[in-house]
């Protein structure tokens, strides 16, 4: 089979940006007993969410084409998604919640494709091909929600994070890897863990980013659809959770309905949820979104939201009311007496657009040390100079090769000698150039004649601020580097030998015995692997229709020994139970 990822439309649309967190899927790193967890997993979750989930989760297992036997391809997958109009692609583990998002933007499903190991098959805190195949995929089918996801990725990419979230996002990204791997000690995961509470109690008031990745959790990874009394399931986490599948639907999870107001409300990735929200409908997670988006700088701007980009020390964009967008790390804000923009400053790099296309000769080549700017209107004139006519523009010595003051209402004073102006499509002067400038505000020198060319934004207000950059293509975007990778676990001769017995298994099932026969195997489990329920599981459901009186000896024995390991093991007491349970179903 080919595992490459078939040419899609979409992700050939992707920026350079995204495609540095792509990674191969490595089919063949698959093993035996990783085919025998999807398989567990999913005849699982098809036979119980067939009853609690939203209609669509089986429709869409059909329309994405995913399997029950086998852990899918991204090529089959991108094959059939294309069809509904959205591709995937796999990567390593957590990715930051900005590029998650202008994933779904882009119409493209993040796909982890790891998988978890055998004693975390009930939950895993790390994102897995599992939760993310077979939890996202299914439900964008649904075209309702298939646009409510590419939505909330179009605007929760613009959400402004905090300076702590990336800190926050790492450790949780290394707890994740910590408590997947069989090979991480205890100290270890209480290390990490206690790391995760100093930086929580450290973060202070939640970001925009941390308040959307709380709507994507209560929603995308944890919703609930329907009335209060009778919800059905849609969120991802759930869908992939067979443990949290059940303990989601008993009163021990208070259920309560969806509002903005979830933005608050924080989550612990590592652990079951004590509270659920449940929408009435796809078209109901829409307006809160959209009510939430109404908070956000990307639509308030002002003095708050270039506030807010200086507090993230990252790089982020605001908007001015002609369009004009300036892009880099913002390190100052200057403001009025009425608490509006004055003058805004932004330290190295800095790139000039409109309407998300970098104006020419205004790239980071130009503005290389940063980048300041007056906001407003000037002193005493009721119209904006984004408003004047050309003829408003010469009355006011706004014109090419004049000597002019310019004073601001917010106290800043440009002088100098205008060299041109930029204009919009609307015809409206979005920029000014100047030589032999000096700008002031008070006493202060914010530019001088000798640094150079000058070049002033003309806005009336900052309408908008929001993460990242106008143009992606302005800036090197290339520096992604996980620490640390997700963990790849040594194949010794034990867990070989195992592995080929799970893949007998199969064989067998599937009408071939060359490698093992199964009394071969049940004999070999006994021997070497007493302890891994889920081969005798595997064993027992190939013993379960057969009548030859050895085979019923050798089901009997199987029987016996999975009850034993329940009480051996009882955390996977239930397992067995759901396995076994689930067998008898099918044969009655």
């Amino acid at each position: 089979m080919n595992h490459m990822i078939e040419t899609n439309p979409l992700l050939e649309r992707l920026p350079k940006h995204l495609r540095q967190f792509i990674k191969p899927q490595c089919y063949e790193d698959y093993t035996p007993e990783n085919q025998a967890v999807w398989r567990y997993v999913m005849r699982k979750n098809v036979a119980y969410l067939g009853e609690v989930a939203h209609d669509s989760y089986i429709k869409g297992l059909q329309q994405t084409g995913i399997s029950i036997e086998r852990i899918p391809s991204m090529y089959g997958m991108n094959r059939i998604l294309k069809e509904i109009g959205w591709a995937a692609v796999a990567v390593d583990g957590f990715i930051p919640p900005a590029a998650f998002m202008e994933f779904q933007a882009y119409n493209v499903l993040v796909i982890a494709s790891d998988i978890r190991h055998l004693v975390h098959i009930a939950y895993t805190p790390a994102p897995d091909i599992i939760h993310e195949g077979a939890g996202h995929a299914p439900i964008i089918a649904n075209p309702e929600y298939a646009e409510y996801l590419r939505r909330f990725g179009e605007i929760g990419c613009k959400a402004i994070s905090s300076a702590k979230d990336y800190e926050l996002y790492e450790a949780v990204r290394r707890l994740s890897i910590l408590k997947e791997n069989a090979e991480s000690t205890m100290e270890e995961v209480e290390q990490a863990e206690n790391q995760i509470n100093d930086i929580q109690k450290s973060m202070g008031a939640p970001s925009e980013m941390a308040q959307i990745r709380n709507l994507h959790w209560w929603t995308v990874e944890y919703g609930l659809i329907g009335t209060l009394d009778a919800p059905k399931i849609y969120g991802a986490g759930l869908l992939s959770s067979i443990g949290e599948s059940n303990w989601c639907m008993t009163d021990r999870v208070k259920k309560q309905l969806y509002t903005v107001a979830a933005a608050q409300q924080t989550f612990d990735i590592t652990k079951p949820q004590p509270q659920l929200y449940v929408t009435p409908d796809f078209a109901h997670l829409s307006s809160v979104l959209e009510e939430f988006a109404d908070t956000m700088a990307l639509r308030t701007g002002g003095y708050p939201g270039v506030q807010k980009l200086i507090d993230s020390s990252a790089l982020g964009t605001i908007e001015l009311s002609t369009g004009l967008q300036v892009s880099g790390i913002f390190a100052r804000v200057i403001t009025s007496g009425q608490g509006r923009v004055a003058y805004v400053q932004t330290k190295g790099a800095t790139a000039l657009s409109y309407r998300d296309r970098e104006l020419i000769g205004h790239g980071t080549d130009t503005h290389v040390e940063g980048f300041g700017t007056a906001v407003g209107r000037l002193k005493g004139i009721n119209l904006a100079i984004e408003d004047m006519s050309p003829r408003d523009l010469r009355a006011y010595d706004i014109y090419e090769g004049e000597k002019v003051r310019l004073e601001f209402e917010g106290g800043v004073a440009v002088v100098g000698k205008i060299i041109t102006g930029t204009r919009n499509l609307q015809g409206k002067i979005v920029l000014i150039s100047f030589s032999e400038c000096r700008v002031t505000y008070r006493d202060e020198v914010l530019f001088e004649p000798e640094w150079g060319c000058y070049d002033m934004a003309v806005g009336a207000s900052v309408v908008a601020a929001y993460a990242g950059a106008a143009d992606v293509q302005s800036f090197d975007l290339m520096t992604h580097k996980t620490s640390p990778t997700t963990h790849t676990s040594t194949l010794d001769e034990a867990t070989q030998e195992l592995h080929r017995l799970f893949q007998s298994v199969r064989a067998i099932r599937e009408g071939d015995n060359t490698i093992f026969a199964l009394e071969v195997v049940a004999s070999l489990a006994q021997q070497n692997h007493p302890n891994n329920w889920l081969l005798f599981l595997e064993i027992y459901e190939l013993l379960v229709d057969r009548t030859v009186e050895q085979d019923q000896n050798l089901k009997q024995e199987v029987f016996e020994h999975l009850q034993k390991l329940k009480l051996q093991c009882p955390e996977f007491g239930f397992l067995i139970d759901d396995g076994v349970e689930l067998l008898h179903a099918v044969e009655v």
